[in-house]
């Protein structure tokens, strides 16, 4: 599809320049025409003694010059012309990729996102169904079989209301717009540590003393917070620290949470924040995990004018780093 419009977009774009090529070379030709005839006419005028030598035949003689002129520019033009259509087309067709290549991309993108979420869809619900058509073959099931079928497929349930939750929240951030006010990211932080770690033992916070103010939509900024800060907790030993970092450097306020655990592997690193991506490592183990919450807190971030990124030695450390601007520097 897209090929045959990369195709269709060339030849608009060539027949554009071909347009204004043709136009061109043809005030190029009457422009050069009448300077030829214009400079005989002045050698007539200003060199009559030459002239003379001509005779009768001057005038035929002029003539003769002007159309070999003519015909000179006219191939000449055609030369251009055909050069112009050959690099035109050329360029055309690079530009008619260029200017198709976002919307490629994003078709793409949403075909494996509709692929990818109808999969997942799919399996809970397939679950579901098996199971509750094995439940009825059986008239012999008892109502403690029963009971453990319903525990099932509630679970299944909920899966399936994360699921349709994730997906809202990434189409509300895809195209909503947003409202931003000054907000103290300390002050978020502490909020959202306080209903993880009531007792304070696993997660540690540094900061500065001072507030660090920037431009947010506070609820979107909690979910980002809750998403980096619930990773941390499921994916690192029960007796290990969260490490949370906040501080302030040359107009951006950098947010680092650290910890322990099996980690991410450097094949999966990079694609760790696509849609629906799931490593085959312990931050993938989790049978609640879609793979939507880190691609929700990137397009977050993104939303914010920030960066997001993550390392990891495997065994050893996973951070993530999140980089916003300050107040001050923050693009209303």
């Amino acid at each position: 599809m897209f090929e045959k419009t990369t195709l269709k977009l060339t030849a608009w774009y060539l027949i554009i320049i071909m347009l204004i090529s043709l136009l061109f070379s043809a005030l190029v030709y009457q422009a050069s025409t009448m300077e030829v005839h214009s400079r005989l006419k002045g050698f007539q005028k200003y060199a009559p003694a030459q002239v003379k030598t001509f005779g009768e035949g001057w005038s035929s003689y002029s003539q003769a010059q002007a159309d070999e002129a003519a015909h000179n520019i006219m191939i000449n033009l055609v030369y251009v012309n055909l050069a112009i259509l050959v690099a035109g087309g050329i360029a055309s067709y690079q530009m008619a990729r260029r200017t198709l290549r976002p919307l490629k991309e994003a078709h793409e993108s949403e075909m494996r996102f509709v692929s990818d979420a109808s999969h997942e869809l799919r399996t809970p619900l397939t679950a579901m169904k098996t199971e509750l058509e094995v439940a009825l073959r059986d008239p012999n099931i008892s109502s403690d079989e029963l009971r453990e079928l319903l525990e099932s497929n509630l679970e299944e349930v909920d899966k399936l209301t994360q699921l349709s939750q994730s997906l809202l929240t990434l189409s509300k951030l895809d195209s909503q717009d947003m409202s931003y006010e000054k907000v103290d990211i300390k002050q978020i932080v502490a909020d959202i540590v306080a209903r993880y770690d009531k007792s304070s033992r696993r997660i540690e916070v540094e900061q500065p003393k001072s507030s660090l103010h920037i431009y947010a939509h506070t609820t979107s900024l909690e979910q980002l917070v809750t998403i980096l800060i619930d990773n941390a907790l499921k994916y690192s030993p029960d007796d290990s620290t969260i490490n949370i970092h906040l501080q302030s450097s040359i107009g951006r306020v950098k947010l680092t949470i650290a910890n322990a655990g099996e980690g991410i592997t450097p094949a999966d690193l990079p694609y760790i924040f696509d849609r629906f991506y799931r490593a085959d490592n312990s931050r993938s183990n989790s049978g609640n995990s879609f793979g939507l919450g880190l691609s929700i807190a990137k397009t977050i971030v993104k939303r914010h004018q920030g960066e997001i990124n993550a390392t990891s030695q495997p065994g050893k450390l996973t951070t993530f780093c999140v980089s916003l601007p300050s107040a001050k520097d923050f693009k209303k």
